[in-house]
């Protein structure tokens, strides 16, 4: 039984997001979706997961309500992403890790995973649509779009 999972803010979610996470509902038996708490937006972590329930109603969610503060990619930031990470994973036997990132290498190795690294084929990152949501709109579904802005 293959059981993936993959992480972010999703703030907001967009069409990058989005192949990823189709990518591993298809290629898996169970998917889960580790949505954390941001302030690099106004949108609540609840909202966000609402936008991916709707659009993913066969993923799992998972509310990262306190995630670390601390990223990087030396090793002690890496350690407290990783604890944080068999912290919430451990009672769920995941053994895929679906990212797009560099740092999923890592997530794989410390949670003994299979890294499944997932192409940038989309050219858009949620920094950009924060920037400005009106030009980067073609990126969101109707239902993100409508609700980010606000």
């Amino acid at each position: 039984m293959n059981i993936g999972f993959t992480i972010g803010k999703f703030a907001p979610l967009h069409k990058g997001h989005e192949s990823l996470i189709e990518k591993g509902i298809k290629e898996n038996d169970e998917f889960y979706i580790l949505i954390n708490d941001t302030d690099v937006s106004d949108v609540s972590l609840e909202t966000r997961a609402l936008w991916i329930k709707q659009l993913y109603p066969s993923a799992h969610i998972i509310l990262g309500k306190n995630p670390p503060k601390k990223f990087g990619m030396d090793e002690e930031s890496i350690k407290i992403q990783t604890d944080y990470l068999k912290e919430v994973f451990k009672d769920i036997p995941v053994n895929r890790f679906y990212s797009s990132e560099e740092y999923g290498k890592y997530v794989a190795r410390d949670l003994n995973v299979e890294n499944i690294k997932v192409d940038k084929t989309i050219p858009i990152s949620a920094t950009n649509i924060r920037k400005n949501p009106e030009s980067n709109k073609k990126y969101m579904e109707d239902i993100v779009y409508k609700t980010f802005i606000c």
